[in-house]
């Protein structure tokens, strides 16, 4: 079920994402310190063969492209908690948040982020772009046609190489 229109990335100018780096952001916070990293908890929730993904907001850091559903841990709290919580504001949904699947460290020029991407079910009701100007369910093979930030690149090579994950759900 698309709930947004679909965009393919022009294969020609892949500028951010996978191809090469992305570009620093231009609106940097100058509090922001690169020796505390970022701490995000991101969910992959497969559904009939298909992955949920949501595109960032244009103004935000990396905007435009896309992402798994989620968000940064707040002081105090669990990355299970985290992404509960981020999945319940950004797409009001209940989901149930398994085993980390990846974890990754990635330095940005303007910041480094520390990702936990989980496994989850859906638990109660259907995504919806409250928090994200749109999502996405696609299947393996359309994966590739999505730009993703530089962060993401190794956990979507494990997700090409794994039809296994794309049954669950």
């Amino acid at each position: 079920m698309d709930l947004q229109e679909h965009r393919p990335v022009n294969k020609q100018s892949k500028v951010e994402g996978r191809e090469s780096k992305a570009e620093p952001s231009r609106s940097r916070p100058a509090t922001l310190d690169s020796r505390h990293p970022v701490e995000v908890a991101a969910g992959l929730i497969f559904r009939r063969g298909k992955l949920l993904i949501t595109q960032r907001h244009a103004s935000a850091h990396l905007g435009g492209l896309w992402e798994f559903p989620g968000g940064k841990r707040e002081a105090g709290e669990t990355f299970e908690r985290c992404l509960t919580r981020e999945l319940r504001e950004e797409l009001g949904v209940e989901a149930s948040v398994g085993k980390v699947l990846e974890s990754v460290d990635h330095e940005y020029p303007e910041k480094t982020v520390h990702l936990k991407f989980f496994l989850c079910r859906l638990s109660g009701g259907e995504p919806k772009p409250l928090g994200c100007p749109a999502l996405k369910w696609v299947s393996q093979v359309e994966l590739k046609e999505y730009n993703f930030p530089a962060a993401d690149e190794r956990l979507l090579e494990k997700l090409r190489k794994a039809p296994e994950l794309w049954t669950t759900g």
